[in-house]
């Protein structure tokens, strides 16, 4: 069945039967939802006490950022869901209401939108959030746009924190994610069926959000983070930009997985320090609160620079030697990349 034989109406109907509450909400949960999706707005409240309230939203279009080729729908639906509870592990909060609208075009099958609402309930209920409600409307291309509330209880982690001598750490390894999408894009078709390939293109099509690990920067009172989701050097660059300052990564010690080495003998570094959608967590601190951090997050973390004086935003690589290395990629910009 199309969209199209069923009607604006009767996919609500489904969309809501697909996002409505079954069961109690996972322990920990920052909000309960008191009046549900479907009505003229959702209502929620937020048992653990005064909180910051933190907004975000994100929206993914068909042929910019996936296409069928590439992400199936379920796969689709947790990514959506996926990238917005990173920007809010990034401040140090939890996923609470999402709202979701949909374009899509009419001869879109109603099973394919079955699939994609199973991928977000999916990742909700793992993370604790909920679908509140959202939009439908008719587009000549399909786009999903997650618009996510989330709460902190302490300070939040920014990108105007960074200061000379903070050391520079991610939460775990980068790269994997391009890495995937490289073996899905360059021919689909010939992707090679082995462990190592797979779990690259796992990581593309179903990242985590390091909500725990954002927990325990908080706890060690991190003062400046952000996710990795346009590529590591360009989201240090911004990073440095909104703190005045300047950042080295050592190459030799950014964390990559085996599999991604494996399969990308010659490209891997690249493809760690330009590739984007990792969504793990990137941070600085001073070495005291850094070690304690360090101490506190589980294997995958680790410290590779340090944030120094300098021209605001920029970023140099270092390799082995000690000698600046050549730029050998760009993250993703929307109005820069082709």
């Amino acid at each position: 069945m199309r969209i199209s034989e069923l009607g604006e109406f009767g996919l609500i109907s489904l969309v809501q039967d697909w996002t409505r509450r079954t069961g109690e909400p996972p322990a920990g949960a920052a909000c309960q939802l008191v009046v549900d999706n479907g009505d003229d707005a959702a209502a929620a409240t937020f048992p653990g006490g005064p909180v910051t309230e933190l907004y975000t939203t994100d929206t993914m279009v068909d042929g910019v950022h996936f296409t069928a080729s590439t992400t199936p729908w379920r796969d689709l639906g947790w990514k959506a869901i996926a990238s917005n509870i990173s920007d809010v592990a990034a401040m140090g909060g939890a996923p609470a209401l999402a709202l979701v609208t949909l374009g899509l075009p009419p001869h879109t099958p109603v099973a394919d939108i079955a699939e994609l609402y199973a991928g977000m309930t999916a990742i909700c209920r793992q993370f604790g959030a909920h679908i509140a409600g959202g939009d439908l409307v008719s587009s000549p291309v399909a786009f999903v746009t997650v618009a996510l509330t989330g709460v902190a209880h302490g300070a939040l982690m920014v990108r105007a924190a960074a200061r000379p001598g903070h050391q520079v750490a991610v939460t775990g390894p980068v790269g994997g994610s391009a890495g995937g999408l490289r073996l899905l894009l360059e021919n689909p078709s010939a992707v090679p069926d082995n462990a190592n390939a797979n779990i690259l293109i796992t990581q593309h099509r179903r990242p985590r959000p390091h909500i725990a690990e954002s927990k325990s920067l908080v706890a060690a009172g991190v003062p400046s983070a952000m996710d990795v989701s346009d590529g590591l050097a360009d989201d240090l660059g911004k990073l440095c930009s909104a703190s005045g300052v300047a950042a080295i990564i050592r190459a030799d010690a950014v964390p990559v997985t085996p599999s991604l080495q494996s399969v990308f003998p010659d490209d891997w570094l690249d493809l760690a320090l330009y590739g984007g959608e990792d969504y793990v967590l990137l941070f600085t601190a001073p070495p005291d609160i850094m070690a304690t951090a360090l101490d506190l997050l589980p294997s995958g973390a680790a410290i590779i620079g340090e944030i120094t004086g300098g021209t605001p935003g920029q970023v140099a690589v270092l390799d082995t030697a000690g000698r600046p290395r050549p730029r050998r990629g760009s993250g993703w910009d929307h109005f820069a990349n082709d």
